[in-house]
């Protein structure tokens, strides 16, 4: 009964864990590869694997280490480095929130305003969403997320399959692809889409306090990760095998079909059916996202601003500040060692113990329109923002993952881990985490910088495929639509490849 146990949580660990990663980040995987090309695309992924797995088993490893009061990582970062370490971790993780909130308004407005063309303008569709997902962000709390976010993670998933069958299929009987054209910035800018990608190790401390053996967190994490990163390789190899450097940033924003043409930015037209479903479930994502995302900034303004969700104190009788979160299980689940169950210890189940409490705070008369004052006006900070910077998805995704993403994902575990176990780590592991911490410090602070440029000072001769030699930089290497219509009209196979000579419209 406990091995069975024990794998109905490891089960649990692991699709929270796929879960958390598996979102937005995925579209742009066949663009890493198209800035970096495939030698050094996968050299990037790798190295980014490494850092993150290893961001997370440090984690991990401390929270091992742990007083069992020790939940978040808000908290860890108070038991390493004080209150500094827990403001720069709550600061950090709030920009991240805020960011990926604006990332998804941005994305769901794109795509609306390609589903339903000419209707209104890209700023409506933007307010739209905001509006529509409001009464998400109105639902006082997510106790009961694991539905909402495996939901979340099957609509990014049918989102890729869909958008990569639709280029396999778009992009059938092409030549050899075209190679990018190799500058340092664009292979930096690879970090910022696989920052976004990988963003496991915020969650780590409040799965591991869930596990009833969490010495088993490090193996499930790394076999996690593991498998994510294959997956991460094949939507990047699969998308890059058909277009080699031409898919400039968002998989879905290159195969689905202009209303005026039917034709996507690739040339070849796809099935609008298709192209509408991988859009809708991608819609589905970010719509669930952007509210779960927001909960844990509104929490904390909330006890900011407004006074509520005040910690209470634990009687010391129920725990000792030196023992662990695992011999803390360990003691709950042996009865012979203590009576007393796991759901009476409040250290164990603060969230469980103070969730009939938290919602008699929101349903009171003196807090419900200040919070909800609070939520909305927030969302409308977003919007702006998001209104602002709507023709900026790329440059703003790249921004939020090289800057504070990498800081609360990849950093900040690091140097805790090196800040309390420096004595017991070998000498390659500590020389690792170095490099690790220089490397993903100096590339962040790099793409934040030319990320955050283009968002103030926009190129505005941006070319349609930016990571291609200049003679591909505007035109489609092999438009598949004007072969067709070649072998139609008995045109020349050349006619494939000189598409700049007829404008769309003579393809529709």
């Amino acid at each position: 009964m406990a091995k069975s146990s024990t794998t109905s949580e490891d089960a649990k660990i692991v699709i929270s864990l796929f879960c958390c990663v598996s979102g937005i980040g995925t579209l742009g995987m066949p663009g890493n590869f198209s800035r970096a090309g495939p030698i050094l695309g996968t050299a990037a992924l790798v190295f980014m694997a490494f850092a993150n797995i290893y961001a997370s088993l440090a984690c991990s490893k401390v929270m091992l280490r742990a007083p069992a009061h020790v939940q978040t990582l808000g908290d860890l970062g108070q038991w390493c480095s004080g209150t500094i370490g827990r403001h720069t971790v709550q600061i950090s993780q709030v920009a991240v929130c805020l960011l990926t909130a604006c990332v998804f308004l941005e994305l769901g407005g794109d795509m609306l305003n390609s589903l339903f063309p000419v209707a209104f303008s890209k700023t409506f569709w933007i307010i739209f969403m905001a509006v529509s997902v409001s009464p998400l962000c109105l639902t006082p709390t997510l106790k009961e997320g694991a539905g909402v976010a495996l939901a979340g993670c099957a609509g990014t998933i049918i989102a890729d399959v869909l958008g990569l069958t639709l280029l396999l299929t778009g992009m059938s009987g092409h030549p050899s692809i075209p190679q990018p054209d190799l500058n340092f910035d664009q292979i930096a800018g690879a970090f910022g889409n696989l920052s976004l990608a990988y963003s496991a190790a915020v969650v780590i401390p409040s799965l591991q306090i869930e596990h009833s053996k969490p010495e088993r967190m490090p193996f499930l994490i790394g076999a996690t990760l593991g498998v994510v990163t294959l997956m991460f390789f094949a939507i990047a190899a699969t998308g890059y095998s058909a277009v080699g450097c031409q898919i400039s940033g968002n998989l879905l924003f290159s195969v689905f079909p202009d209303h005026r043409t039917g034709l996507s930015a690739l040339g070849f037209r796809p099935h609008k059916g298709m192209a509408v479903l991988a859009y809708l479930a991608m819609q589905m994502h970010v719509t669930i996202a952007f509210s779960v995302f927001l909960h844990p900034t509104f929490y904390m303004l909330e006890r900011l601003l407004l006074g509520m969700h005040k910690p209470k104190s634990v009687d010391p009788k129920y725990y000792n500040l030196e023992t662990t979160s695992g011999q803390l299980h360990e003691i709950c689940v042996t009865p012979e060692r203590n009576e007393t169950s796991v759901q009476s210890l409040p250290i164990i189940t603060e969230h469980e113990s103070t969730y009939v409490e938290e919602g008699e705070e929101y349903t009171s008369s003196s807090n419900m329109l200040k919070y909800v004052a609070l939520r909305l006006t927030l969302v409308a900070l977003l919007v702006i923002t998001a209104i602002i910077f709507q023709n900026k998805i790329n440059e703003f995704a790249d921004f939020t993952g090289a800057s504070f993403i990498s800081i609360s994902c990849i950093l900040l575990p690091i140097v805790f881990y090196l800040q309390k176990l420096w004595k017991e780590i070998p000498l390659w592991e500590k020389a690792a985490a170095i490099i690790v911490l220089i490397v993903c410090g100096g590339l962040g602070s790099y793409e934040t910088y030319t990320s955050g440029r283009d968002l103030v000072v926009p190129d505005t001769d941006k070319p349609d495929f930016p990571f291609c030699r200049p003679e591909l930089e505007d035109i489609v290497y092999y438009n598949a639509t004007a072969v067709q219509l070649g072998q139609q009209t008995g045109f020349p196979p050349e006619f494939a490849y000189a598409d700049q000579l007829f404008p769309p419209s003579y393809f529709r």
